[in-house]
């Protein structure tokens, strides 16, 4: 994916490049990096944005393959992969791995660069931060900031040649610094989300633009690669079809978007069956649960719109520790049985000024987030830069 983007300020101004790296394996990465594109073009017009998969768009053959079998691998053995995860926590990669990625997938990147020229460059994956880490040693001087987009930091994620590290909270930070990153490199800021999920908008506006009733509403949504096959949760939410407004958002699952439309079960007004959608701000404003897989961009969306969330099969590692915090903090909780989830649209129907109220008080309890902060650390940064401060 490529975004080449230009703000529209004086044309006196010398304009500065942040190039954003991000990889596509889950689409929370990615996303946060035209979050982060989208806030720093709003606050600074000047500035102009490349965002880049880097895989991807130096191997846009081989990438698709790999990311084809990483999916498969996380959704078929996830007992493997977390125990992968757990056996490799506390390191970082290491030189022979960082070369070897380097030279099989990674070859141009110095010249994409040099190409580019941009005055930092923010990382929203490991494997990238790790790649210009690398570059870095070798004595390419530019500003590098990694943005952690999850609730927990693995060791791929830390490197020495970072001069930034934006993380989403307290206890993230305090992991970074027992790996040995300095205080002075961390910021916490929050997970960029685009400003559209901190806008409030109209509800019977949004109900009119999706053809929705004013009633108790559900959101279920399959995550960046579109799990959604859990017959046993998707025939419970059809059963309450008609005390309940249930939206089925499939993004890129265009397979089983298709199974379900032919399913009498989900042939219903109350029932919505959408694939991909750039409005998902707009509908988990108008919904009042959300179900979905505890990606980070996802939970700190849900997070902005102060939506109750039941969290699906959190995927090994990264997933299971966002799930654990949300719960930690009150903000969802893991679906153990059938039974999460008829407890919540008991709520719905029975409870439901309870639940609204509820709502209010995570929106007021969240209305001290600044929404810009990690752009504004990346504008910080570009000033340091001109000023020759980073360290």
């Amino acid at each position: 994916m490529v975004e080449n983007l230009a703000g529209k300020g004086e044309t006196k101004v010398q304009k500065q490049r942040v190039l954003l790296l991000s990889e596509g394996f889950g689409a929370g990465h990615t996303q946060a990096a035209y979050a982060l594109s989208s806030s720093l073009r709003k606050i600074a017009p000047h500035i102009q944005t490349r965002v880049l998969e880097l895989g991807s768009f130096l191997n846009p053959r081989v990438a698709p393959v790999i990311i084809t079998a990483y999916k498969k691998t996380v959704s078929s053995q996830p007992r493997l992969v977390r125990m992968m995860y757990r056996s490799n926590y506390n390191k970082s990669l290491n030189r022979f791995t960082t070369l070897a990625l380097h030279r099989i997938f990674y070859t141009r990147t110095l010249q994409i660069i040099r190409q580019l020229h941009p005055d930092v460059i923010v990382c929203t994956h490991p494997i990238p931060s790790v790649v210009i880490s690398r570059i870095k040693r070798l004595g390419f001087d530019v500003p590098l900031c990694t943005v952690i987009t999850d609730y927990d930091v693995h060791g791929a994620w830390v490197s020495r040649e970072v001069n930034r590290y934006l993380v989403s909270t307290e206890q993230v930070k305090e992991k970074l610094l027992e790996r040995g990153v300095g205080a002075a490199k961390i910021q916490i800021t929050g997970i960029p989300v685009h400003p559209n999920f901190w806008e409030r908008h109209q509800k019977d506006d949004i109900r009119s633009q999706f053809a929705l009733k004013n009633m108790p509403t559900v959101l279920v949504m399959g995550g960046g690669w579109g799990f959604m096959k859990d017959e046993a949760v998707n025939s419970l939410l059809a059963s309450y079809r008609n005390e309940i407004q249930i939206i089925f958002c499939f993004g890129n699952n265009t397979k089983q978007l298709d199974k379900m439309r032919k399913d009498e079960r989900y042939i219903h007004t109350n029932i919505h069956l959408l694939g991909f959608t750039r409005e998902i701000d707009k509908l988990m404003e108008v919904s009042d649960l959300l179900i979905t897989k505890p990606g980070g961009m996802t939970c700190t969306e849900g997070l902005a719109k102060g939506i109750p969330m039941l969290f699906h099969k959190p995927l090994p590692g990264q997933e299971e520790e966002n799930s654990q915090y949300f719960a930690s903090q009150g903000w969802g909780t893991q679906i153990h049985s059938l039974g999460d989830i008829e407890g919540w649209i008991h709520r719905l129907l029975y409870n439901y000024e309870e639940v609204s109220r509820n709502r209010e008080k995570v929106l007021e309890h969240i209305a001290s987030y600044h929404p810009m902060q990690s752009a504004q650390a990346i504008l910080d940064m570009l000033a340091a830069s001109n000023n020759q401060q980073v360290n």
